[in-house]
């Protein structure tokens, strides 16, 4: 189907930089430097610094950051780890592959980790919490990061929805021990495929995953210390990402204005329920990785959409503790399956135009003139 108004724009995305890409490509390819070279290490320093922590650790996906991270974490066979199910696969998915147990608790309104619930699981056997910074908005890292202390559990961040995101004047990713963002295209900060990166400020941390990433070996040295994986981004994504880097802040600042054009022209429709609207003095600062409202006729709503030329996202319509396969259903998450029956994501992206956020506001609103 051809549509007016696309989810993500990529065509328009490589536009408007296609120059500084282009170069940034060439330079890897003529100077034939293709893994773990000096593309990489400069995107890791860069990372770094835009989050303020001390250690960026580039590998080839965010579901590889989210298990290396636990990994690296000494979490294994017989540990629990508290998360949400609100959530992309793989954030369950990286625990049970640790041979862990997943404990799932309920999300808040916000679709992030109701505070209220964790520490009600926290058992003998709980090591880690995953918050999942979903959206772009963080998750209330003060009553996290309370809870962790008193219990002694590591935090573990995943952060592949909120890069740039902060809580507290704190970015996103600088808050855990290991701390787990996606380049999958449509993130926040994206490249031509799969790439991820984990940030610390764990200088021991950091050495593990450096060798769990690379088959267990430490560069400039012949000694192997553990076996690994082949888990490095390339030096062609890192490469790519750096230009993108510097675009970054003006980048979130267009989906903050986004967000406040959307909160402006849907507002008055009581029967949608919106994010929070972009707020400079409070402790969340929320970088709209998606746009997501909530409605009762979500299915309708989303078809009246389509049919209208607006591309439009529906995340997890199956709660995954429903997935039968999983076997994840002994847990009684109401307002994640809630959620589920009534999200929807509208186009929200740097290079959307103001007239086409504008129609969009018009096709919701087409939908509820009836």
């Amino acid at each position: 189907m051809s549509y007016e108004v696309r989810f993500v724009d990529y065509p328009a995305h490589y536009r408007s930089m296609e120059s500084e890409i282009d170069s940034a490509i060439k330079e890897v390819m003529l100077g034939g430097d293709f893994i773990l070279r000096e593309h990489l290490r400069q995107f890791e320093c860069n990372c770094a610094s835009f989050l303020g922590v001390k250690h960026a650790i580039g590998v080839n996906s965010g579901t590889d950051a989210l298990y290396l991270s636990l990994l690296a974490a000494g979490i294994g066979a017989g540990d629990e780890v508290i998360t949400v199910a609100h959530t992309f696969l793989a954030t369950v998915g990286a625990i049970v592959n640790c041979r862990a147990t997943p404990v799932l608790v309920d999300v808040a309104e916000d679709y992030n980790m109701d505070m209220a619930q964790v520490e009600a699981t926290v058992s003998p056997r709980t090591r880690a919490i995953i918050p999942v910074h979903l959206n772009g908005r963080m998750c209330d890292m003060a009553a996290l990061t309370d809870i962790a202390q008193r219990h002694n559990l590591a935090i573990i961040e995943d952060a592949a929805q909120a890069f740039g995101a902060s809580f507290d004047g704190k970015k996103a990713g600088s808050f855990g021990l290991a701390n787990c963002f996606s380049f999958y295209p449509a993130k926040m900060l994206g490249t031509a495929g799969d790439g991820g990166m984990v940030a610390t400020s764990s200088d021991e941390i950091a050495a593990r995953l450096r060798a769990l990433r690379d088959n267990g070996r430490v560069m400039g040295q012949d000694e192997v210390v553990c076996f690994g994986f082949n888990s490095r981004l390339d030096n062609l994504h890192a490469a790519m990402l750096n230009v993108k880097l510097r675009y970054l802040p003006r980048w979130i600042e267009r989906r903050r204005e986004i967000a406040r054009l959307y909160d402006q022209g849907l507002s008055d429709l009581p029967q949608v329920k919106l994010p929070p609207p972009p707020d400079d003095n409070g402790p969340y600062f929320d970088v709209y990785q998606n746009y997501v409202i909530r409605c009762q006729e979500r299915d309708r709503l989303a078809a009246h959409l389509r049919e209208s030329g607006v591309e439009v996202l529906i995340s997890w319509p199956i709660p995954m503790h429903r997935q039968k396969a999983l076997a994840l259903d002994h847990f009684h998450l109401p307002e994640t399956e809630r959620i589920s029956r009534e999200v929807i994501s509208l186009p929200c992206y740097p290079e959307l135009s103001d007239d086409k956020v504008e129609y969009v506001i018009q096709a919701v609103h087409g939908f509820y003139s009836h």
